[in-house]
């Protein structure tokens, strides 16, 4: 008797380490996952619901610590289910909080859906959790059944895809030319990735290049996107553009001395190099002389460092830390390298900053001609330095120009609007712009300017509906039935930027009807008959907005437009078939019927095909739209 007595108590030990091992082990991914910290903007706040349910099951590892009882079989092994759940679960953390935010960014979708799959493995969990063989308190078991509904919603969550994000990546990786309206998205993607300073890219320049060292060499295609943006980026911030994936991130001079530490205060806060020519800005930061005047030639008026705007551009010589930089490579025996420090006067903006008042004073003149060259200056001169955009403003330059909008002289007319075009870029700008009551007559010149001020009318108001309130605005101000005219009847670039305007505006619940009833639908369907003009994927992305307003479903959703989302499933370019599938998913999802029409055209084979071939975006929607033909036919 003793001997199974001693048996019992072994085996009772046994189960009551393992118990004691598995609650611990969770408890730590659990403390492990709250304390990861920041994630990237994207997927931030479905990072923070998943972390506020972590939370909730701490009482329950509390719970089962204190618990006297050893745990039968079947509760370890649920317990083990629910470790690798949450381990699942903190790998998907770890990466929105550490990984490329360029990447996340692109595949967004993806992302969310393996979210999904998270929730789902974490819900089936709790769906066995055996609550009376653990032995859990009435009090915690009701913290857990709050949880496990908050699970069972976050299964259902809808397409979670950030269209407005989406468009502006379209925008960005188009082969054509840069406009000032187009920077701005990519200012814009810069500040939602939170890749607007030298840190932040150096940080993503070693996520990338770690990105492309998982996928060994496949997904080229992919990379070499990221890698574009990338690139683009250290454009807006002067930074020197890389090989990402061949040069270390390691300063070129470190490079050749790997031996000998550098002191930090010695290296450019851009280049990360030694300075050869420091110089100090008004922040009061040290920055290498060239590096820092490649960054203010890139239209930047702050300090790279602090990211605060800049009372002044001049610099000063640091030569007190010159001399130091001297001193230590003496004694390190460090040859420094050779750099000129000349300026280029032509790109100094203080002839610009001395003439700006002037060319204010000028814009209320009583001469037509001095006002004519006082417009037309400021148009150029506030193109590409955003100094000069900042000081056009303060130096009181928006009101005249908002009413030269009015003027009968059409050339007076264009360069004034397509001045306010170039002051928008700057986010201040925007409001003082609108303040000024400036949309209305923007409007009025988008119907009855010429030619040219009709496009840059149209990049203006996408520039000024890039905030939420001027939407909303252009919206009551009847600003869209001249851009839906300007789709349909303008020329080129005029239906690009009435697109991109149109787009933007229609992010805006109101003005998706108000879109609709300007007969925005007419023109859209017309660019998908041409395909020379390169406007497929433009127009799909905004029939894949309106199709979320009922009285768009209905006029969008005709026999001959099914017929056309099939043919670009079939035929279209990868990107076709992927803004085709969305678009087809959104409509099946909302009516059966579009489903037995599509089903009609064919699409079964080609959605097969689109499954195994498409981009990653396409293949999950191809998948989603053969799930619902799948359960229509069960119906």
């Amino acid at each position: 008797m003793a001997m199974e007595g001693d048996a019992d108590k072994e085996r009772n030990e046994s189960g009551e380490s393992t118990r004691s091992e598995e609650v611990e082990e969770i408890q730590r991914v659990i403390e492990s996952v709250v304390q990861i910290g920041e994630y990237r903007r994207t997927q931030r706040k479905e990072c923070h619901n998943l972390v506020r349910r972590f939370k909730l099951m701490l009482p329950l590892m509390e719970d089962l610590r204190g618990l006297q009882q050893p745990i039968h079989e079947n509760g370890l092994v649920w317990l083990r289910n629910l470790n690798d759940a949450l381990l699942c679960a903190k790998d998907l953390l770890t990466n929105c909080s550490q990984g490329s935010k360029i990447h996340l960014a692109l595949e967004n979708e993806g992302v969310m859906i393996k979210f999904q799959n998270v929730y789902e493995k974490l819900s089936q969990a709790f769906d066995d959790l055996p609550c009376e063989e653990l032995g859990i308190s009435d009090e915690v078991r009701e913290q857990i059944e709050l949880m496990h509904v908050q699970l069972r919603r976050a299964r259902r969550r809808t397409d979670t895809q950030d269209i407005e994000l989406a468009m502006d990546m379209m925008v960005v990786f188009s082969d054509e030319d840069d406009r000032n309206s187009d920077s701005a998205i990519i200012e814009r993607l810069a500040k939602k990735m939170d890749l607007h300073s030298v840190e932040d890219l150096e940080v993503e320049t070693m996520a990338v290049r770690n990105l492309a060292t998982e996928r060994k060499g496949q997904q080229a295609e992919s990379n070499q996107r990221i890698i574009d943006l990338l690139n683009k980026f250290k454009r807006i911030v002067g930074m020197e553009e890389t090989n990402v994936l061949d040069d270390p991130v390691i300063p070129k001079m470190l490079e050749r001395s790997t031996s000998l530490v550098i002191p930090h205060e010695f290296l450019c806060p851009i280049t990360l190099e030694i300075m050869t020519d420091p110089v100090i800005v008004a922040s009061g930061q040290t920055y290498e002389r060239e590096s820092i005047e490649k960054w203010f030639k890139s239209s930047h008026n702050t300090c790279p460092k602090t990211r605060q705007p800049l009372a002044h551009l001049s610099l000063a010589p640091n030569c007190a830390l010159r001399n130091l930089i001297v001193e230590w490579c003496e004694n390190n025996n460090f040859k420094l390298p050779k750099k000129y420090t000349s300026f280029d006067q032509e790109s100094c903006p203080m002839e610009n900053k001395e003439e700006i008042p002037s060319l204010v004073e000028s814009l209320s003149s009583i001469h037509l001609e001095e006002q004519r060259m006082a417009v037309e200056k400021i148009r150029m001169i506030s193109k590409e330095n955003p100094d000069n955009r900042v000081l056009v403003a303060e130096h009181g330059g928006i009101p005249p120009l908002v009413h030269l909008l009015s003027y009968p002289d059409s050339k007076i007319q264009e360069h004034a609007v397509t001045a306010l075009l170039n002051l928008s870029i700057d986010e201040g700008n925007k409001k003082l712009i609108s303040k000024e009551n400036a949309i209305p007559a923007i409007i009025e010149v988008l119907e009855n300017g010429s030619v040219v001020a009709k496009e840059n009318s149209a990049a203006a108001l996408f520039s000024l509906s890039m905030l939420d309130e001027n939407k909303e605005i252009v919206g009551l101000s009847n600003g869209i039935p001249p851009l839906v005219e300007l789709l349909q009847n303008g020329t080129v670039r005029g239906k690009k930027d009435a697109a991109t305007a149109l787009f933007n505006l229609s992010l805006s619940h109101a003005n998706k009807g108000r879109a609709i009833s300007a007969g925005i639908v007419t023109p859209l369907l017309e660019l998908l008959k041409h395909i020379n003009l390169g406007m497929i994927d433009e127009a799909l992305s905004i029939l894949l907005l309106l199709v979320s307003n009922s009285e768009g479903r209905q006029e969008i959703g005709q026999l001959s437009f099914i017929e056309t989302l099939v043919g670009f499933i079939r035929d279209g370019t990868p990107k076709n078939k992927e803004c085709a599938a969305s678009v087809l998913l959104e409509l099946c999802s909302s009516n059966s019927s579009f489903i037995l029409a599509a089903l009609q055209f064919g699409v079964y084979e080609h959605l097969i095909e689109l499954k195994e071939n498409g981009t990653n975006r396409a293949q999950r929607k191809a998948n989603a739209v053969l799930d619902l033909i799948s359960r229509s036919e069960q119906i």
